[in-house]
């Protein structure tokens, strides 16, 4: 590292000599698994390259359309690319799709009808997905107000999913089985590719029209499969999270068959309108864009979850997954023990960014979630979790949750910063082992 480096992060950021020389140690140490996600992101990289070339990808796709948006091509070769890449059969790609929460919530609601069951078999859902379901009972929950039932498939001690428990919870009213690749928060692996694979084998074999729904956030260009290529019928995902590359203003996907595709587009707009309208803002560009370069985004927030975990791994603190472990989202937990820890963290991580650094975060009642959320995000997008975030419910025993990075070395400092926060504010001790 330059000199001048290590004087600018002492010196302006503050890091102590300590913690410096505490990074150093854990560079090295991750250096092998950074070589892994190298060679995932040269293989996704050429995989989105070759989508763009085969749809003839053209700068006429990037301009305006107006009113109803009839004939967006655009948006139009937009979804082209999409279906391409997750060798699907159609897909939704849309600005209007709010975020993640709402891609979930068009496709679920687009495809039961009253008297069906949908089956988490990846325990219980994300906590804004609750009140979709009615585990929560908000307003247009389909099962107070549109007769839907709902279950949920706990996990096996091992944190695997239960396969012959998805055999038992099957009947003749099962519709839909929904699972979540993410841990979200929860302190689990996050569901593998092969994972995945296994599960909906296992549903298909009880019944073959089941239908099978990824919640695919944090999940994408992890792997060199998605999904969708190991026989999910559907799956959905926010574009300000991993295939926005940070460059996505705001949106959704939706990807899958074709005639649950039209099911879903019915549901977005109308029937007998579906896919047709819907105007795109101008957004085909940094929508396509950061799609381009989302490969790389995603290694390089990967590499800043591997540093992290290894770094509190070693200052004694419980990780979750290790740094060595297979990821299948972009997600790092730490347990923190303490609610003075947890904000002091996120305070810092704040601290790192480049957009409101002066802002100070605090503990909030942030909707669709039941305990108080503390979330620093100083981002270009808000909201955006690829750029980089830590966050957490302010509750036992007090688990952060950071992801993202659009660098490894904003990531980096994010978490350098989050420690040196707990140093300052929390009264923690350095014990690097």
């Amino acid at each position: 590292m330059l000199e001048q480096t290590r004087d600018l992060m002492k010196k302006s950021y503050g890091i102590n000599e300590d913690i410096f020389k505490m990074s150093e140690v854990v560079l090295d140490d991750v250096k092998g698994e950074f070589k892994k996600l190298k060679e995932i992101s040269e293989f996704n990289q050429y995989k989105v390259l070759k989508a763009m070339q085969d749809a003839g990808l053209s700068d006429i796709h990037f301009n305006w359309t107006t009113g109803y948006g009839y004939n967006d091509i655009g948006r139009e070769k937009v979804e082209e690319i999409y279906t391409n890449i997750f060798k699907t059969e159609d897909s939704i790609v849309r600005p209007i799709i709010v975020n993640g929460t709402h891609a979930l919530s068009l496709t679920i609601q687009g495809i039961v009808r009253p008297g069906d069951e949908i089956l988490s078999i990846t325990s219980s859902p994300y906590e804004t997905l609750l009140g979709v379901i009615g585990v929560r009972h908000e307003k247009g929950n389909l099962v107070d107000e549109f007769g839907v039932s709902y279950k949920q498939l706990e996990f096996l001690p091992s944190g695997d999913i239960d396969l012959d428990g998805i055999e038992k919870c099957i009947n003749e009213k099962t519709k839909l089985v929904i699972i979540q690749r993410s841990k979200g928060y929860a302190w689990r692996k996050a569901m593998t590719i092969d994972d995945i694979s296994e599960a909906v084998k296992r549903v298909k074999s009880v019944r073959e029209d089941v239908i099978v729904m990824v919640d695919n956030c944090y999940g994408e260009f992890l792997d060199i499969k998605e999904p969708t290529e190991v026989g999910v019928d559907v799956m959905a995902g926010s574009l300000i999270k991993n295939p926005g590359g940070g460059l996505a203003l705001t949106g959704g996907y939706i990807t899958g068959r074709k005639d649950l595709i039209e099911l879903i587009a019915y549901r977005m707009t109308s029937p007998g309108i579906g896919k047709e309208c819907g105007l795109t803002f101008g957004q085909t560009r940094t929508m396509l864009q950061g799609l381009f370069i989302a490969p790389h985004i995603v290694s390089q927030a990967l590499m800043g979850a591997i540093f992290c975990s290894r770094l509190f791994e070693r200052l004694g603190f419980n990780v979750h997954p290790k740094y060595k472990d297979n990821r299948s989202d972009i997600i790092q937990a730490i347990e923190l023990g303490s609610a003075e820890a947890l904000i002091s963290f996120c305070q810092g991580v704040q601290m790192a960014a480049p957009v409101d650094s002066f802002v100070t975060p605090l503990p909030w009642d942030m909707p669709g979630y039941d305990d108080q959320v503390i979330m620093a995000a100083g981002s270009f997008v808000q909201g955006s979790s690829i750029e980089l975030s830590a966050d957490g419910p302010i509750r036992e025993p007090y688990n952060v949750y950071f992801q993202g990075g659009l660098t490894f070395e904003y990531s980096k400092m994010g978490s350098l910063m989050g420690l040196q926060n707990m140093v300052e504010k929390a009264g923690m001790k350095l014990n690097f082992k």
